[in-house]
């Protein structure tokens, strides 16, 4: 029976009341924590680094899905893996020996991850999908919070689905951006499997609560 992972990102996170936040995703019916690291120069902002990371690992009591949105990430996957890492996604664009890069995240314990831009053909990825735990299909231009869903990403997920259902792998397919409950139904009925959520959680009435509908937009389709 399939059910779709729910990953709370924590960009959107109240940074005055953070332990709050997560005791909140702690106690939710979420799966992970999605975590994004920005550099100012893949993307044109700055989050966080490793020691943050690591403050987030001890308040965490569900995986960090760290997605590093950073040029030359082969630098610091082994900083991250120690920070408390538990997936690991790379951009395609900011990896010009993917291959490579997917070999030395798995050789840290990590689930290795590869993200795409939302102009970034999801063929390019068939070559190596058989190396590839989980795509990240960003749904919106990567580095700010808030955007809003740029719906060419449909197709790409159901293209994607595809691909894998061809090589018989077991690789899950996120989505980064703009998810919210408007457009989870269609997203998961194209063939996703996680849904990272931002504003769409933090920035509701009630964070736990939305959670708990991202999920059962799934159980309906489903049928869980």
């Amino acid at each position: 029976m399939k059910k779709h992972l729910v990953a709370p990102s924590v960009l959107a996170c109240n940074f005055a009341h953070l332990e709050a936040d997560f005791e909140m995703v702690n106690q939710s019916q979420a799966d992970w924590y999605h975590v994004d690291i920005m550099d100012g120069r893949f993307v044109p902002n700055i989050s966080f680094g490793m020691n943050i990371v690591k403050t987030m690992k001890k308040m965490a009591q569900k995986p960090l899905d760290v997605h590093l949105m950073i040029l030359e990430p082969e630098k610091y996957i082994e900083s991250f893996r120690e920070a408390g890492a538990d997936v690991i996604t790379v951009h395609y664009e900011a990896c010009p020996h993917l291959h490579r890069t997917l070999q030395q995240i798995k050789d840290t314990g990590a689930k290795a991850g590869v993200a795409l831009n939302p102009h970034t053909d999801v063929s390019l990825l068939e070559p190596i999908i058989e190396e590839i735990d989980l795509v990240c299909l960003m749904s919106v231009n990567p580095g700010f919070g808030g955007q809003k869903f740029i719906y060419h990403t449909i197709p790409k997920i159901k293209k994607l689905k595809e691909i894998i259902i061809t090589h018989n792998t077991s690789t899950l397919i996120e989505i980064d951006g703009g998810v919210g409950l408007q457009n989870a139904e269609k997203i998961l009925q194209a063939g996703a499997d996680v849904l990272v959520a931002g504003s769409s959680v933090f920035k509701s009435e009630n964070p736990t609560k939305a959670i708990q509908q991202l999920k059962e937009i799934g159980n309906k389709i489903f049928h869980v």
